[in-house]
């Protein structure tokens, strides 16, 4: 099938991996996030454009250098070169999912928990 349809929001909330990459097209990929209490992202910047939607939890985001609060319901876009974290501020997961374009992890990544990640940046590989 080209494209990709599921239940987002479901999807989201009973994903417990730190960062599950659900579907690769060739200029936008979608994954799955699950930052555990006291987690953070940690602090980047991307050669492209994101957007986060947060189903479950709380945090906050940090977009060069200037705080706001994250809670279940909130989408924050996040423009190229810009300084960004997430962090959970919570006692509970912060589930969230993210849409990068174009994409930047590798088709099927799969990090368990945040102490498993390590970088394995798109390859040219999609789903489709």
């Amino acid at each position: 099938m080209k494209g990709y349809l599921t239940n987002i929001e479901q999807a989201t909330k009973e994903n417990t991996d730190y960062r599950r990459v659900l579907y690769t097209a060739r200029h936008s990929q979608l994954v799955l996030m699950c930052v555990m209490p006291g987690e953070e992202i940690g602090e980047e910047v991307h050669p492209l454009d994101q957007f986060i939607r947060v189903e479950e939890g709380e945090g906050k985001v940090v977009l060069d250098d200037v705080e706001h609060p994250l809670r279940e319901d909130d989408a924050v876009v996040i423009p190229e070169g810009t300084k960004h974290n997430v962090i959970n501020t919570g006692t509970t997961p912060l589930k969230l999912y993210t849409v990068y374009s174009p994409p930047e992890h590798k088709d099927g990544t799969v990090h368990s928990t945040k102490a498993n990640e390590k970088e394995e940046h798109f390859d040219g590989v999609t789903t489709e």
